[in-house]
C-alpha cells in the first residue's frame, strides 16, 4: 500500500479509534472516539467518512455498531498489529497502569547520562500522563530491564512519553538465552 499523508487531526482520531478497540475488541462509538480526543462527536462522523474513503476504518452497523480499524489504519500509523504481543509492564506514580503496553523503548544519549532521555511508545492512551510524573517501564522479557524516569514531555498522536531517566537497571550475569 501506498503511504497516505493524514491530518493531524485524522493521526489523533485514528489513534483513539486503534487505543480504545484494543481495550474492548468491539467497534467503538464515534461518541467514545469524541471524549477521548476532547472532540465533537460530529467533527468524529465526518472525519470517519474520510478515513472510510481511505479504507482505514470500516462502519459497523446496528445498535453495537461504530467503526473499527483496518489493517490499513495500523501500517499508516506505522503502529504494530500483533496477536500475542511480549506484556512489558507500565507504572504511573507507583500503580500499575491497566489496559496498556509498551511497544517500543528508544534510547538517545546514554553516553552523557546527565541528558539521557527514553521514547516510550506505548499501546494505549497517554493522556493521564503529565510533565513531572513518575514512570517506571519494565521488567522487559529478554533483558529484563527497568527504566525509572520522569515525564518530560509526550506526544498525544503517537502514544509517546518522554523520560528523563533516573535509573536504568537489568540484571548483568548469565543470559537465558
Amino acid at each position: 500500500m501506498s503511504s497516505i499523508e493524514l491530518t493531524s487531526s485524522q493521526k489523533t482520531i485514528l489513534t483513539a479509534l486503534i487505543n480504545l478497540h484494543r481495550e474492548s475488541e468491539d467497534a467503538v462509538k464515534g461518541e467514545d472516539i469524541a471524549a477521548e480526543v476532547d472532540r465533537n462527536p460530529g467533527t468524529i462522523r465526518n472525519q470517519m467518512q474520510s478515513l472510510k474513503a481511505l479504507q482505514l476504518v470500516e462502519g459497523v452497523p446496528g445498535p453495537k455498531g461504530g467503526y473499527k480499524p483496518t489493517a490499513n489504519a495500523y501500517e499508516a500509523l506505522d503502529v504494530n498489529q500483533m496477536d500475542e504481543p511480549a506484556f512489558v509492564p507500565l507504572f504511573h506514580d507507583g500503580e500499575e497502569v491497566e489496559n496498556v503496553n509498551v511497544d517500543e523503548i528508544d534510547l538517545s544519549s546514554v553516553h552523557h547520562p546527565e541528558l539521557c532521555r527514553a521514547e516510550i511508545h506505548i499501546q494505549g492512551s497517554v493522556r493521564d500522563f503529565h510533565e513531572g510524573d513518575d514512570v517506571t517501564v519494565g521488567p522487559t522479557p529478554l533483558s529484563k530491564l527497568v527504566i525509572e524516569g520522569t515525564v518530560d514531555g509526550k506526544d498525544d498522536t503517537g502514544n509517546i512519553l518522554i523520560l528523563r531517566i533516573k535509573d536504568m537497571r537489568a540484571p548483568v550475569g548469565e543470559s537465558s538465552h
